[in-house]
């Protein structure tokens, strides 16, 4: 029983059409998803990676420069106490993030 190699030829052209066709349809679906979704993410008004990672960077050495400026104070309150041992202290409290109420 032989094969007609024309049948077969002409279903593998069918066949690689078909794919053909499958893939052109995957690749327009994925660029209109895609067109889409930067569309949605525009709207959002979202920050880069790059704008976060500056004001990250930011607020840790701010954070640096305050936790610095504590402990200036207070060494300078401790060699005030040391220099006027006879002087009452002042009551005043400072804020700490512990406790938040000072």
């Amino acid at each position: 029983m032989a094969i007609d190699t024309r049948i077969v030829d002409d279903l593998a052209r069918i066949a690689s059409g078909a794919l053909g066709a499958a893939v052109s349809l995957r690749d327009e679906a994925q660029t209109q998803m895609k067109e889409r979704l930067a569309g949605v993410f525009a709207n959002l008004d979202l920050v880069t990676r790059e704008e976060f990672e500056a004001v990250r960077e930011m607020a840790a050495q701010a954070r640096a420069e305050q936790e610095a400026m504590a402990a200036r104070l207070d060494a300078l309150e401790a060699r005030l106490a040391e220099e006027q041992p006879s002087a009452k202290p002042s009551g005043r409290r400072r804020k700490t993030a512990e406790d938040p109420t000072g």
